[in-house]
């Protein structure tokens, strides 16, 4: 079995093109199911849908959240689904499972005056100054955090103002980069060329590097810390804030949609909740109807 999950495994990075966070938790999960499976005597070969649905119960049970259950869920119903196609399986146990839905939360957003604080944060090395680069960028053009960190040179065009990226499922988009960032990577782009770049990346670490996602994780978190943000920072959180920007100014949702590459206009109508959220807190306070005695 565990033969066939690295091939899975191989299939949803090259085939699918699946992020590497991805590809990890989906061979974790299955390795889980696969140690628990070991435990309780059961042969890879009688595998049923009812170990699957014990399985779910006990992680839940272990205080996992249904959105954990669900990605669990469908690297199983992936991985089964890859073995039966090359018939090393007769069926696919975890076709028909159901997990319980998720309640769905707000994204966490920065308002502008915070974001205006953090940007306009005075930098003492340039390692921090190329930290600040990234977030600018983060918050310019609404990257995730795979696409900032696969970026390369070639892929900006500073003249037009233009940044290629490529997102899920390697689908490119191309997406604005503001003034402000553009200058901030031209300055940078004078800082990388002293850490000698061993390729075309452009945000390195000072041996050279491409840097990863995990230092840009630990680099954004820090600088939030740093410079008195008060709550814990992280580049999903500038994506999340720069969409609810837009969307209250522009109202323009199908626009937002392009600009963040989702694929469904649902995944974007999150930041809608967010505007009304918005609207609601200015109504309460503003209304001579809605103020509370």
């Amino acid at each position: 079995m565990n033969e066939w999950l690295l091939k899975y495994i191989d299939y949803c990075r090259y085939e699918r093109a699946f992020s590497t966070l991805t590809c990890q938790s989906y061979q974790a999960d299955c390795q889980r199911f696969f140690d628990y499976l070991k435990k309780q005597n059961i042969s890879n070969t009688t595998i049923l849908p009812i170990h699957i649905q014990q399985w779910l119960m006990t992680t839940h049970g272990e205080g996992k959240s249904p959105r954990t259950l669900a990605r669990a869920l469908a690297a199983l119903r992936g991985f089964f689904k890859f073995c039966l196609y090359h018939q090393f399986v007769s069926s696919n146990p975890a076709v028909g499972i159901k997990v319980p839905k998720d309640t769905k939360t707000l994204p966490k957003t920065l308002d502008v005056d915070q974001i205006q604080a953090l940007l306009n944060s005075p930098t003492l090395s340039d390692v921090e100054f190329r930290d600040l680069v990234m977030l600018e960028l983060f918050y310019s053009s609404g990257l995730r955090l795979s696409e900032l960190v696969s970026a390369n040179i070639n892929d900006f065009d500073f003249q037009a103002g233009m940044l290629r990226v490529t997102g899920k499922g390697k689908k490119t988009r191309i997406v604005p980069v503001g003034q402000k960032a553009i200058d901030a990577l031209q300055r940078w782009m004078k800082i990388r060329t002293l850490w000698n770049p061993e390729n075309d990346a452009m945000f390195i670490t000072q041996q050279g590097h491409r840097l990863g996602a995990r230092a840009v994780q630990k680099r954004v978190a820090l600088f939030g810390q740093k410079h008195g943000l008060s709550v814990p920072l992280h580049p999903h959180q500038l994506r999340h804030s720069v969409a609810s920007h837009l969307l209250e100014s522009s109202q323009d949702l199908r626009s937002v949609q392009e600009f963040l590459g989702h694929a469904n206009l649902s995944t974007t109508q999150i930041y809608t909740a967010l505007d009304f959220q918005h609207l609601a807190e200015v109504y309460d306070k503003a209304h001579p109807r809605a103020k509370k005695k």
